[in-house]
């Protein structure tokens, strides 16, 4: 009785330290952010509505600015298409309740009207708790230069 007793106090500590609750927010976005690469690069129009907030504002590397209903036109429509979307590097913060900042690095691939760009970008991203589901609520990202060739 005793051990069981040890035994549900350590689980109910484990459960209820702010570690584990961040590691639960982190693969619950983490999840979330798959989820999105993967209906963005399938321009999949009802996965990305669910995914992505009403209020989204996704500002590429290039300076275009895209909403929500006008980021999905251009990727169902075929406009852009991303052929990679990889991550390099990738983490989430948590810098107020219901949000959290997911910055990192990704090697993107992507055609478009004027051909296809191949490039490595620094981003941040903000995902936000809407009704007890995270949204994908903003994007900016810039291109990374090319590393220098070594000198002779």
């Amino acid at each position: 009785m005793r051990s069981l007793l040890l035994t549900l106090v350590a689980f109910c500590f484990a459960f209820s330290n702010p570690a584990f609750a961040e590691d639960k927010r982190t693969a619950n976005l983490t999840a979330a952010d798959d989820a999105r690469v993967a209906a963005t690069k399938s321009a999949d129009r009802e996965k990305l509505t669910a995914i992505f907030s009403d209020d989204l504002r996704y500002a590429h590397s290039s300076g275009t600015v895209d909403t929500k209903q006008s980021y999905i036109e251009s990727l169902t429509s075929g406009r852009t298409k991303y052929l990679t979307l990889d991550y390099e590097e990738r983490a989430f913060t948590f810098p107020a309740p219901g949000v959290a900042l997911m910055t990192g690095r990704a090697h993107v691939k992507v055609a478009n009207a004027t051909g296809e760009v191949d490039m490595k970008l620094s981003f941040l991203a903000v995902w936000r708790e809407e009704n007890g589901k995270w949204r994908f609520l903003a994007w900016q990202s810039c291109k990374l230069p090319a590393p220098a060739s070594p000198q002779r």
